[in-house]
């Protein structure tokens, strides 16, 4: 039985295009729940593995900036922090389904954020917010910090201090950690609206000799806090399901048929209410480019089209790594195959056809003829168009899903989204 709960820049190419043909049914008769699920673990290790490596590349990349500050440091940060990208937006389908991922998750990848926590701000932003009494605390700049009724010491920021304001007073924007803080940190507040152009954050904010914007040496050493930290995170996911891992117990100990209800959880809590909801119907209702994923960078389209690139890679067994390699064995679709094939087939040809509008999207911002915060900009009808194609394209491969998932007698819960199941009540409280 089925039981579906609903709750409510710069290009980067990877060796990507066999994903789309990629095959089910291949390994026959042979295939059971036990190798499927020994080989979405070999995934989901190689995955994280690969995002670990793209995070080393980063420091390396941020050391050099904070060590010689200029335009082409900068830039060379920027663009690992872009490739950096690809391969942790392919594991997120692991999250949901998967406890050890989600309760981690928020260390590495929470947004929006409120960026006055962090650092200075346009003064367009505001001075204050009734959700956040942080809201521009600006760490960066104040050596104290008081936190509801204490007084942190911030005169030495280093990992613990930024882990601590993570989330602070129990408010979700307050992400003092992760990809999106070292993305406000290294290209600054994107101030262009639904217009073209990325944040500007000039490279002599990290220069000590040259300072601009003052505490130069403070969000120096904040940068490279954060991307420390998010090496060790990354880290210790990667070494979570290493064989032997705490991630395999867990998975395992759910049995074959909880082990492949989360292989499918994820791929259509994934599909459905966290991407096609939360990261795109509602930016798209609002028109607010706040409401993109990577809103600092412009590189929202890539992180977007990853997404789905892992969602096939989990589905299908097949996972093409960073340097191009490929981890291959049986996927969940080989199951649902022996079991119904129309089921199968029709799961993978809504996965490939969302890749396809995704690959539009991406093709599109990739060319310089439209960001993603531009294609959601009010009054934009191709740009809405091309997004709105990806959020049905989604929806469809949710149905798809919660079909496989009938074949193989299954039980799931998808979290849903205020944004797709009442929109008429968003932007209204």
């Amino acid at each position: 039985m089925i039981s579906i709960v609903r709750t409510a820049a710069l290009a980067v190419t990877l060796a990507v295009a066999s994903t789309v043909a990629f095959p089910i049914g291949v390994h026959g008769a042979t295939v059971d729940a036990k190798a499927v699920i020994a080989n979405y673990e070999a995934i989901a290790h190689a995955m994280y593995q690969d995002a670990h490596t793209g995070a080393v590349a980063l420091k390396a990349s941020v050391a050099m900036l904070v060590k010689s500050p200029s335009a082409e440091t900068l830039n060379a940060a920027r663009t690992a922090w872009i490739a950096a990208r690809p391969a942790y937006q392919q594991t997120e389908a692991l999250r949901f389904g998967n406890a050890i991922v989600d309760d981690w998750e928020g260390r590495v990848n929470a947004w929006p954020l409120d960026e006055g926590l962090i650092d200075y701000v346009d003064g367009g932003y505001g001075i204050e917010a009734d959700h956040n009494p942080l809201y521009t605390a600006n760490v960066i700049a104040n050596k104290k910090i008081r936190i509801g009724a204490t007084i942190v010491d911030a005169a030495n920021i280093d990992r613990k201090l930024i882990a601590t304001l993570h989330e602070a007073q129990e408010v979700e924007a307050n992400v003092s950690i992760g990809y999106h803080a070292i993305e406000f940190l290294l290209w600054g507040q994107d101030l262009n609206g639904t217009g073209p152009g990325a944040g500007n954050r000039p490279h002599t904010d990290f220069d000590i000799n040259k300072c601009t914007n003052g505490n130069c040496d403070r969000r120096a050493a904040y940068l490279v806090a954060a991307t420390d930290l998010l090496v060790d995170d990354l880290a210790e996911m990667e070494a979570n399901w290493a064989p032997g891992g705490p991630a395999r117990a867990d998975l395992e100990g759910k049995g074959p048929d909880g082990a492949l209800a989360t292989i499918l959880t994820g791929i259509g809590s994934l599909s459905y209410g966290e991407l096609a909801g939360e990261r795109m119907k509602l930016g798209l209702i609002l028109h607010d480019p706040e409401e993109e994923h990577d809103c600092f960078s412009d590189n929202t389209h890539n992180s977007h089209y990853y997404d789905q690139v892992g969602m096939v890679a989990l589905a299908s067994g097949r996972y093409v790594r960073t340097d191009s390699s490929v981890i291959e064995g049986p996927g969940i679709l080989d199951l649902a195959a022996a079991k119904d094939p129309a089921a199968a087939k029709e799961m993978k040809a809504a996965l490939a056809a969302t890749l396809a509008k995704m690959k539009v999207m991406k093709d599109t911002a990739d060319s310089g003829k439209m960001a993603y915060d531009q294609m959601i900009g009010e009054g934009n009808e191709a740009g809405n168009k091309i997004v709105q194609d990806v959020i049905d394209g989604l929806v469809t491969q949710t149905r798809a899903t919660e079909r496989v998932v009938a074949a193989l007698n299954l039980s799931i819960q998808i979290e849903g989204s205020d944004s797709l199941d009442s929109p008429g009540t968003v932007g209204k409280n």
